[in-house]
């Protein structure tokens, strides 16, 4: 956390309660985690991409495929960069809204993402599959982009996730050794996936590690909340709905997990309170219902492809 002006009251609060970063367990754990429900999810659509070319012998494509996911790998580092470096460079009052705001905006992205992902994942791949084929079509430029939009859209929410989850351990640079040991782990299952080594059921794995991203998400918001109430753009900063300092110990090791992963504070604010319950509240019910998934295009023939040749598995 940064230092606000002096006789800022509501800021030396915050920064005394922060003030002790996570362990790095605890960071490494959280971001960890992320690294590979997202680093999995990504790589599930790459294997699509890639089993369809080779089952539809258009082996020739798949440079292009790979430079759009190159492509896609090297924006989403350069997101994740511009944010986290760019608001560590702000201090005062300008830092605070700025870290809030950029909570809010995670929070509005990744939720959108969730959602979206648990409506579509059962169909993503005859989606993705039927998408190939037309820009096989069109040439190596739709290709390029195809795969381009499919791994970016995954990476901007790792970045967004761990932008948001990465505020609450200050400077530190494990949350980011986390994120890549997690990616690394997705890559060799997506890897074993692919070769048939490990089976994974996709849609346990992407519920329980979803509902995990909802109660993160959850932090972030109520993190952001506090942030613009530092910062003075939003009321009730001084109004705690309970304050359990004195008996929370936040270097114990469920302190360390409730603060490090899920930005708990022993002395939120009612506002914090209200929007973290309400965000669970509306949000979980939503992820968790039950969807009837839509009947996704058939791959054109018209390239030589086989509409039965790609049985890759479902993320959901």
């Amino acid at each position: 956390m940064h230092v606000l002006a002096s006789g800022a009251v509501l800021a030396a609060d915050s920064l005394a309660a922060e003030s002790t970063a996570p362990s790095v367990w605890t960071q490494l754990f959280g971001s960890g985690l992320i690294g590979i429900r997202e680093g999995l999810e990504t790589g599930i659509v790459v294997m699509i991409l890639v089993a369809f070319l080779v089952k539809s012998d258009r082996r020739d494509a798949l440079k292009w495929v790979w430079l759009g996911v190159a492509v896609a790998v090297l924006m989403v580092l350069g997101l994740f960069a511009g944010i986290h470096f760019g608001t560590s460079t702000v201090t005062g009052t300008a830092a605070e809204l700025i870290s809030g705001i950029a909570s809010l905006v995670a929070v509005a992205i990744v939720t959108a993402m969730v959602l979206w992902m648990r409506s579509a994942a059962a169909s993503i791949s005859g989606h993705l599959r039927a998408g190939l084929s037309r820009a096989l079509d069109v040439g190596p430029l739709a290709v390029t982009a195809l795969a381009f939009f499919a791994v970016g859209r995954e990476g901007v929410e790792t970045a967004l996730l761990l932008v948001g989850y990465a505020e609450n351990a200050g400077s530190s640079a494990w949350p980011l050794v986390g994120l890549v040991a997690g990616v690394a782990v997705a890559a060799a299952l997506t890897v074993a996936l692919y070769f048939g080594a490990v089976r994974i059921n996709f849609a346990r794995f992407f519920q329980y590690t979803g509902a995990f991203l909802v109660l993160v998400a959850a932090g972030i918001l109520g993190y952001g909340v506090r942030a613009l109430q530092i910062g003075g753009v939003l009321p009730g900063g001084s109004t705690m709905a309970f304050d359990w300092s004195g008996s929370f110990d936040a270097s114990s090791w469920y302190g360390t997990v409730l603060q490090g992963i899920f930005n708990f504070r022993p002395d939120p604010t009612v506002a914090q309170l209200v929007v973290w319950v309400a965000y669970i509240v509306i949000v979980l019910p939503l992820f968790l219902r039950p969807v009837k998934p839509k009947p996704a295009p058939a791959p054109q023939t018209g390239s030589g492809q086989n509409p039965q040749a790609a049985d890759e598995p479902q993320t959901a």
